[in-house]
């Protein structure tokens, strides 16, 4: 069969890289046009837009960049009729693909919606675009079927795929290996995990240095992000001993003692590597009230999204300060709050559901395709 998939962000590219190896196990003969990335591009996808050039956060970078983006969904539409897939699949990015979801929809294509985007938390008035215009809905986290059941959509709970990435059986570099790899002294690692577009790594890593100096046994080490040149952390850090290193970041997490993160998949991937976390977020003025007004979630973090309570500290816009982050970092470093945390990271893993999430979608994908 053929596939269109669309993911438009860093880990819509590892999800659907790892979809994609379990639909060519089912089915040999499958192709795949995408939307994505390297990842992607690597299980063998045709890869017809870099999502690194799809990335755009908050209001005003969304005005600036309209005729882009409009430009973007003219392209899909007609590339999607030239391709005729026998099936969208769309992974999160829901402003860009509820649009192409309708277009499928109108023109006799099947649409599958793999990784749901957060309606439940700002914007569940476009379930009624999802209704309308998605066929099935496979969903990641476990409160996500019982919020589509509500509206009569056609929906799957898979698990998460993040523990088919993340799991006991993962092998990294062992400590020594990874330190004089990344020329790294030998000094207890803080990770930094400032998110992966330039208008929140310039707000949030602005306040997250701001602690450095007060944690002098530590050594403090972004992980950069794939979408993100080098040089554009350079001269964010310039003037502090804080490093960087790129493409590592489940190898720099692995040794870190503690970690700092935007809010996001992140927390979840921190989580899940045992890594105790202060999640932190700061957005331009208009966009965080704007968010307020529409946010409806107790959370920002998954973590404690899906765990129904605190478990790790959220550090909001103002809230996010040098003397906050301060007290929150040094908690997390104390033996006492870190066995607390563990103990909900390990109740966490069971909510989400166990391995083999990518094979159970791709499973259905194909039961569901066959049908018809």
């Amino acid at each position: 069969m053929k596939y269109y998939i669309i993911a438009g962000e860093a880990s819509g590219d590892l999800h659907g890289s790892n979809l994609i190896r379990e639909l060519k196990k089912v089915d040999p003969a499958a192709t795949f046009r995408c939307w994505g990335g390297d990842l992607m591009a690597a299980q063998g996808a045709e890869v017809v837009k870099n999502y690194r050039d799809l990335a755009f956060m908050g209001f005003f970078e969304v005005l600036a960049h309209l005729n882009t983006i409009r430009r973007n969904i003219s392209f899909c539409k007609s590339d999607l009729l030239e391709y005729h897939p026998d099936v969208l699949i769309l992974v999160d990015y829901p402003g860009f693909n509820l649009r192409v979801a309708g277009f499928a929809h109108d023109h006799g294509i099947k649409v599958f919606y793999y990784i749901s985007p957060q309606l439940w938390a700002w914007r569940s008035s476009r379930v009624k675009k999802i209704k309308k215009y998605v066929d099935r809905m496979f969903v990641i986290l476990p409160f996500e079927k019982d919020f589509y059941n509500q509206f009569g959509v056609e929906v799957d709970f898979i698990g998460h795929p993040l523990l088919d990435v993340i799991n006991e059986d993962t092998i990294y570099p062992d400590r020594s290996t990874f330190l004089e790899r990344n020329r790294l002294p030998d000094k207890p690692i803080i990770a930094l995990l400032p998110g992966s577009r330039h208008q929140e790594i310039r707000l949030v890593l602005k306040e997250m240095l701001k602690v450095v100096g007060y944690f002098p046994d530590y050594q403090f080490v972004i992980a950069g992000a794939p979408s993100v040149k080098p040089e554009f952390y350079t001269e964010l850090i310039s003037g502090t001993s804080v490093s960087v290193i790129n493409g590592q970041t489940y190898d720099l997490l692995r040794h870190a003692a503690a970690a700092l993160v935007t809010s996001g998949t992140a927390t979840l991937e921190t989580a899940l590597m045992g890594i105790p976390q202060v999640v932190c977020y700061k957005g331009s003025v208009l966009s965080y009230w704007v968010a307020r007004w529409v946010v409806k979630v107790k959370y920002i973090s998954l973590v404690n999204l899906i765990m129904d309570h605190q478990v790790i500290s959220e550090l909001i816009q103002d809230n996010l300060s040098e003397q906050s982050l301060k007290v929150e970092l040094k908690k997390i470093l104390e033996v006492t709050k870190r066995q607390k945390i563990m103990i909900a990271y390990s109740a966490l893993k069971e909510k989400l559901g166990g391995r083999g999430a990518s094979a159970r979608a791709a499973s259905l994908v194909t039961q569901y395709l066959s049908k018809n």
